[in-house]
């Protein structure tokens, strides 16, 4: 099998036509073994304690691991299969154990030591002395300094972790598929627009159906609650969806995620005691911006304080408008949704519907490519003669002002059965210098949009436009590196509170007359976005702020406060925390039945624990980033300034983890971040 293996050859990408599960055991078995006989021939007692014996064989021995496992983990997410998800579990307990295993090895830690003491390391270049600082303090955090029995249970909770992330995720995908409505009638469907009624169409084909089959993927969930007028269907999808992988619902039991939940906040609380930290919370900041809980805690609460009062109005303006012109009395949740677009529509005669046709997919990844070119002097050119996992996978080299391939990226952007939700962004290929050769980072880019029909290309909301505009940010953070140690390089190493800087940069261009210009054209007549078309989404850019902020902080105390306040003695209390989190910053209460964190991938499965405050935190950060492309560039180009970008492109996007994100920070913008810029952003400043 190994001599045949796919996953084994040493190509410049994957060789996805090729993979098969059966592959994947055998792959991670034979790269374990090499890893374990480099680790102990670099820590044998004659062997050198320098930089390049110690710390690059590092960096290779991992590469070979990663080169593997990216795209057997990417297939799992966006190609599951029975026979996948069978082999991916066995080989993430193998990689766990073995990761777990190197985490506390005191021959390696001592090894790691000796080059941070040899003499002259102060010398040394700032990413190589970031790379040995990185790997201490990893060690600490893997347990390196426990003694038995504390040493073998730490590696048990990681291997249970990540099984348990595993299945987490795969309930909610498992959830998500199963339950569908099959509608014949079209009637049944007034409200939702054609593009809508498209989706749930190529749905019903999908399983050989004639009419409509609505689903609770994404574009079908957001077709309904936005904008079905039969407010039972409404109710019956948002009951289907709210209650996935949980007690309640449609499946109640089914794919039950309650006892996981349970499990990895309490193995998540013992193993941040096992290395001494009070809770998770704290342990989690080890790695992030933010000091101290209370830091953490100060800052939602403050957000929380100016924000609450504005969403608060907002609910009741819609609540007021749900009765008189809808004849809502109460505003259930799955009103939400549909009596907000209302709302939105008569306030300033815009909907989504409206915007959607200057939005064809193809057209706004030329414009984000071509706003890249601008700022960063960068090409995205498509390539056919490599290999991908579906039909609608593309492949883009990135090139240089010279012409020079530097990275590349594969996008995979319409959602489909098998395909886990959501839209992210991972590593393929990571950047790495080994002698004379390089290793070009490949990035990954996943969205889930309703695909293109027969008749029409696939048409987005403006949301959507700035998820793309979002998961680019990412990409360029990881393909435009100049870093060459991977494990400091693109967005590896970065604390978790910075990570988002500049995903969440590249939104503000989406809301740029100039850099709208370079895409927003009707699918049909080639029009420009009419001035009047998007002065009215200018005006309406604002609206709801309040109550999505809100929303947002509801998430992020809510998960906080989970890992903070954890008490063994009773157990994880997920709801009544949930509820706790509600009082301080929801204005809007869904139903006792409602079982939203049993499907919150991003702290259960992903890597948010105790860290999706982030996404507000690395706010503070794009948003006064962006202002100095509105202070300067407004002056000579507009905001796309070749200038400023390019000063953006050095001092952030392409040191990586060299250097702690707020020295990146300060070297851009001249001084450190000024919170207000979130509120200003948000409309919410005073």
């Amino acid at each position: 099998m190994t001599e045949s293996n796919p996953l084994l050859a040493d190509g410049a990408l994957p060789a996805f036509a090729q993979i098969r599960a059966e592959h994947v055991v055998p792959a991670i078995d034979a790269i374990l073994a090499g890893y374990r006989a480099g680790i102990d021939a670099l820590t044998a007692p004659a062997a050198p304690r320098d930089f390049e014996h110690v710390m690059l064989a590092c960096e290779r021995l991992g590469q070979r691991l990663a080169r593997a496992w990216a795209p057997v983990s990417h297939l799992h997410a966006v190609a599951d299969s029975p026979e996948l998800r069978a082999a991916h579990e066995q080989a993430l307990e193998k990689i766990t154990a073995f990761e777990s295993e190197l985490g506390q090895n005191r021959a390696l830690y001592a090894a790691v030591l000796a080059v941070a003491d040899a003499p002259g390391f102060a010398q040394r270049p700032r990413p190589e002395r970031a790379l040995v600082e990185h790997a201490l303090r990893d060690f600490r955090l893997a347990g390196v300094a426990l003694e038995e029995p504390a040493r073998t249970r730490f590696r048990e909770i990681a291997s249970e972790l990540a099984i348990l992330a595993t299945d987490f995720s795969n309930a909610v995908l498992d959830a998500t598929e199963a339950w569908h409505l099959h509608v014949t009638d079209e009637r049944d469907l007034a409200g939702i627009p054609e593009s809508g009624r498209a989706v749930l169409r190529e749905y019903a084909r999908e399983r050989d159906l004639d009419g409509y089959l609505v689903t609770l993927r994404q574009p079908s969930v957001q077709a309904v609650l936005t904008h079905a007028d039969d407010r039972s269907l409404r109710e019956r999808v948002y009951w289907a969806y709210q209650t996935r992988a949980s007690d309640q619902g449609p499946d109640a039991g089914r794919f039950d995620n309650s006892g996981r939940i349970e499990k990895i906040l309490a193995l998540r609380h013992e193993a941040a005691q096992l290395l001494g930290f009070a809770n998770a919370a704290e342990e989690s900041l080890a790695t992030k911006m933010a000091g101290t809980p209370d830091e953490v805690l100060g800052f939602l609460r403050d957000l929380t304080a100016r924000a609450k009062p504005v969403a608060q109005r907002e609910v009741e303006e819609l609540r007021a408008f749900a009765r008189a012109e809808l004849g809502l009395d109460v505003l259930e949740a799955w009103d939400v949704a549909y009596a907000s677009e209302r709302l939105r529509k008569a306030r300033y005669d815009l909907d989504d519907e409206a915007l959607k046709p200057y939005f064809p997919l193809p057209a706004v990844l030329d414009g984000a490519f071509a706003l890249a070119n601008r700022l960063y002097g960068i090409a995205l050119t498509p390539r056919a003669d490599v290999e991908v996992w579906h039909p609608d996978v593309r492949y883009f080299d990135v090139r240089d002002a010279a012409g020079e391939t530097i990275a590349g990226v594969y996008l995979d952007l319409y959602a489909r059965g098998g395909k886990r939700g959501g839209a992210w962004m991972d590593v393929c290929r990571a950047r790495f210098r080994d002698g004379g050769d390089v290793q070009r980072p490949v990035a990954f880019l996943t969205c889930n949009f309703a695909p293109p029909t027969p008749e029409r290309p696939a048409l987005l909301t403006h949301d959507d436009v700035l998820t793309v505009f979002h998961e680019f940010g990412h990409g360029l953070h990881h393909l435009l590196t100049r870093i060459d140690l991977p494990s400091i390089g693109g967005i590896d190493g970065v604390e978790w509170d910075a990570v988002e800087l500049p995903s969440q940069f590249m939104e503000n261009f989406g809301w740029n007359r100039q850099a709208l210009d370079l895409f927003a054209r009707h699918w049909q007549t080639g029009e420009r976005l009419p001035d009047g078309l998007f002065e009215r989404m200018l005006a309406a850019r604002h609206f709801q702020a309040g109550m999505f902020l809100c929303r947002q902080l509801e998430f992020a105390l809510f998960d906080f406060l989970l890992h903070k306040d954890y008490d063994s003695a009773h157990g994880a209390r997920v709801m009544e925390t949930l509820e706790a989190a509600r009082r301080e910053a929801a204005v809007l209460h869904p139903p006792a039945w409602q079982r939203f964190p049993h499907a919150f991938t991003h702290v259960f499965s992903g890597g948010y624990a105790a860290g999706y405050y982030s996404y507000l935190w690395a706010e503070v950060l794009s948003a006064d980033a962006f202002e100095a492309f509105e202070e300067g560039g407004g002056a000579r180009q507009g905001v796309i300034d070749a200038v400023a970008g390019a000063s953006f492109r050095e001092e952030i996007l392409a040191v990586g983890a060299s250097r702690p994100a707020l020295e990146s920070f300060i070297a851009f913008r001249g001084r450190a971040p000024r919170p207000d810029a979130l509120l200003k952003s948000y409309g919410l400043a005073a």
